[in-house]
């Protein structure tokens, strides 16, 4: 029989771990995002306009698999859609950019930086935060998600258009980076203000998109102004998660001060425990799509094991975690197996008997 019992909240096992004391086991944060509406029994547009759903959905995950974080976040185009961007709305599916917010470098100067409180859907999800702050008291922490500047910027002017600025007009892509930046502050100061942490996706900073010379001359600027603008407040330090390959630019993102490092599943655990792990958590990487969303649960079980024997011992602590979000329609079996198998594993984290439930997995 599992031991798949929690004796601790997430807010306790947060509070044990960063005052080093003992705790039950490992932090696992599955990241479902948009499956949270399988969970709650709702469609997923419901959540462009339904504040209460989009917190109670979120909750309902916690009630369900006992994962220890929660997050407001929908899609990566709310920001830019407050800015005068168009997106669709699929009955149940994430919503999605169907024009960005202007078409010609001319109209860069016409922007405006969003008003949380009242341009397209932020509103809905400044409610959420109060709403999901509410419900989950002092059980478990809270964070709001937030697009980074410089992906911002690519859903302003459309990818490949602001893609061609990096080489054809750079003074441009800085100026697009700017006004997507005081967007991201406001609405960071929002959440600082109802007490959620905020957390930064920078997916068009990832080194599968764009060189390090390229991130650190047009991203990192804007994403360390974002992250100090945050420890302005006292916050907890900023979790980042950038998709594809980070290895290059891990030292960047440490030296900005980051607390928490969520990387990719093509990304190594073991070599950003190596490179960053004396500064920062590292949160992953479980495969979301080919392990968590399509495989077995007994791959789960092996993958999340994988993880773990990476990562346990990284000196800032670790988050066992799926490496990006997982798809919408991922199996409950797999989500409550990541759950079950870090809750088995325990705390401290006993290598050979690690070692002996992945050879049990393997027969």
């Amino acid at each position: 029989m599992l031991n798949t019992t929690d004796t601790m909240t997430p807010a306790q096992r947060a509070e044990a771990i960063a005052n080093g004391r003992e705790v039950d086991r490992l932090p696992c944060n599955p990241n479902i995002a948009n499956g949270a509406a399988r969970v709650y029994g709702c469609r997923i547009s419901e959540f462009n306009y339904n504040p209460k759903a989009i917190a109670e959905a979120q909750m309902a995950v916690y009630r369900k698999f006992g994962c220890d974080s929660m997050r407001i976040f929908t899609d990566l185009f709310t920001w830019a859609e407050a800015m005068g961007a168009t997106v669709t709305f699929p009955d149940d599916a994430t919503a999605d950019l169907a024009k960005p917010a202007i078409s010609r470098i001319e109209d860069i100067d016409t922007l405006c930086p969003a008003d949380p409180y009242k341009d397209g859907r932020l509103p809905i999800h400044v409610d959420a935060m109060k709403y999901l702050r509410d419900l989950a008291k002092d059980e478990i922490k809270c964070s709001a998600g937030i697009v980074g500047p410089f992906t911002n910027a690519f859903f302003l002017f459309g990818v490949d258009k602001t893609l061609k600025l990096i080489h054809k007009n750079p003074e441009a892509l800085h100026k697009l980076c700017r006004i997507s930046l005081e967007t991201c502050k406001a609405y960071a100061k929002a959440a600082l203000e109802i007490g959620l942490n905020p957390t930064i996706s920078e997916p068009m900073s990832s080194c599968t998109v764009v060189s390090p010379k390229v991130f650190r001359e047009f991203s990192l600027p804007y994403l360390k102004e974002l992250i100090d603008f945050i420890d302005s407040y006292n916050a907890t330090k900023v979790v980042m998660h950038i998709c594809g390959q980070t290895d290059k630019i891990w030292r960047d993102l440490a030296d900005m001060g980051i607390g928490g490092m969520s990387i990719d599943n093509v990304a190594s655990l073991k070599d950003c425990k190596r490179v960053i792990g004396n500064d920062v958590k590292l949160l992953g990487n479980v495969d979301p799509s080919g392990i968590m969303h399509s495989g077995t649960p007994l791959e789960v079980r092996i993958k999340t094991l994988e993880c773990i024997l990476d990562a346990y011992d990284s000196p800032k602590g670790y988050v066992v975690m799926s490496g990006c979000s997982l798809p919408v329609d991922t199996p409950f079996d797999n989500i409550q197996m990541m759950m079950d198998t870090v809750k088995e594993v325990g705390y401290p984290v006993d290598v050979e008997r690690v070692i002996k439930m992945l050879e049990d997995c393997r027969k």
